[in-house]
């Protein structure tokens, strides 16, 4: 079994211009890797394969960019294969086209090899011991990955990937009582079938007004027709607020998705989910940003590998069920019910609904019915 743990990095001044250094390095490597793929195929109709973007790295080392050698060179060629996995995502499974990396974006190094945790410092190669902050014990086993990152807030964090000679426990029986069906939604976070609600937080919501404010402030302070390197100290230090800012929101964000998605998996067995086209939802210029702001991708993400972890399921249900209109006692379908209708009456047994509930019973009810051949049930 893999696992990944997170701590917050505390370098010296002299690591953190190393490791500005290798960011650079692998940004650059990175950059040129893509306008070499994105220029065969243009112009040849080909594609240009990692073995040979490693050799043309090999050659530029040695030729024209002789700073690239104070990088680690597992670095670098770890940059070629994470791009070269983000190409093919692009064209197997629909992923959005991989980008240029900006200097002023999220910057990180891999590490694959002679990366050692001593107490609460790590050793990496060509840099040494850097202390980190150690808030939980790292599990038992090899040390597959380390990746250094830097947010444009300007804290630094490592990553290290751990492998144990574990398996993945076997999957809980599914049966009725342990399942749960889950309708998540904008007004409300999740609503379970058991009636359990968790409410929308609305961290960007909360800070909208004070985000507007920073960022007119930064508006302000932008000379035009200036190189961003440039700028005024003043516009620097409003840049690094907006950063803060916008980290702030996200960490608000993740760590309620966290609590709540643990503290399902550790209730129910068998969880059910509709198959949300959140993607196409995005489109909606009204709702974009409320979508965006209650991540239902990134739980949808943690509830999957945290299943993974305790030996629960995930089935997911077609997202073109009317789990909404269905009445949850006798199944007669409301093709009246519109999305400002919280709650309904049914027609055909008189039962009064709330709608988010009623979506989440027949989310569970179908997720039931569903063929072993046919559910989505996570490995």
């Amino acid at each position: 079994m893999i696992k990944a743990y997170k701590y917050c990095l505390l370098p010296t001044e002299e690591q953190k211009q190393i490791l500005a250094g290798w960011f650079g390095s692998c940004r650059f490597v990175y950059n040129l890797a893509l306008q070499a793929k994105i220029a065969a195929w243009e112009s040849l109709r080909k594609t240009v394969s990692s073995y040979d973007l490693k050799k043309q790295l090999t050659d530029l080392k040695h030729s024209e960019c002789l700073w690239l050698k104070d990088c680690p060179a597992q670095s670098l060629e770890s940059t070629i294969a994470n791009l070269e996995d983000a190409y093919s995502n692009f064209f197997k499974r629909g992923t959005g086209f991989p980008k240029f990396k900006k200097r002023s974006a999220k910057q990180s190094v891999e590490f694959r090899q002679d990366s050692k945790v001593f107490g609460s410092q790590i050793r990496l190669t060509k840099i040494g011991l850097i202390d980190f902050v150690q808030h939980r014990p790292i599990g038992e086993g090899e040390i597959r990955t380390v990746t250094v990152s830097k947010t444009p807030a300007g804290n630094y964090f490592v990553s290290i990937l751990v492998k144990d000679e574990k398996e993945l426990p076997t999957k809980m029986p599914i049966v009725e009582e342990t399942t749960v069906g889950i309708d998540v939604g904008l007004k409300t976070f999740s609503v379970l079938s058991d009636g359990q609600k968790f409410d929308n937080p609305k961290y960007l919501h909360q800070q909208l007004s004070r985000l507007k404010k920073e960022q007119r402030t930064l508006a302000r302070r932008y000379k035009k027709g200036v190189e961003i390197s440039e700028q005024s100290k003043g516009y620097h230090k409003q840049k690094l607020a907006v950063a803060k800012l916008h980290e702030h929101i996200s960490n608000q964000r993740k760590d309620f998705l966290h609590k709540t998605s643990t503290a399902i998996v550790k209730q129910y067995d068998t969880i059910c989910l509709e198959d949300l086209n959140i993607k196409g939802m995005m489109q909606n210029g009204n709702l974009a940003k409320a979508i965006s702001d209650v991540s239902w991708h990134e739980f949808n993400r943690m509830l999957e590998y945290k299943a993974d972890w305790y030996a629960k399921n995930i089935i997911r249900i077609g997202r073109f069920e009317p789990s909404s209109k269905t009445c949850s006692d006798c199944e007669a379908i409301n093709t009246l019910l519109t999305l400002s209708d919280r709650e309904w009456v049914c027609s055909n047994c008189g039962t009064l609904h709330d709608r988010d509930e009623n979506a989440a019973k027949n989310i569970k009810s179908l997720g039931l019915r569903a063929k072993p051949s046919t559910a989505n049930v996570s490995r």
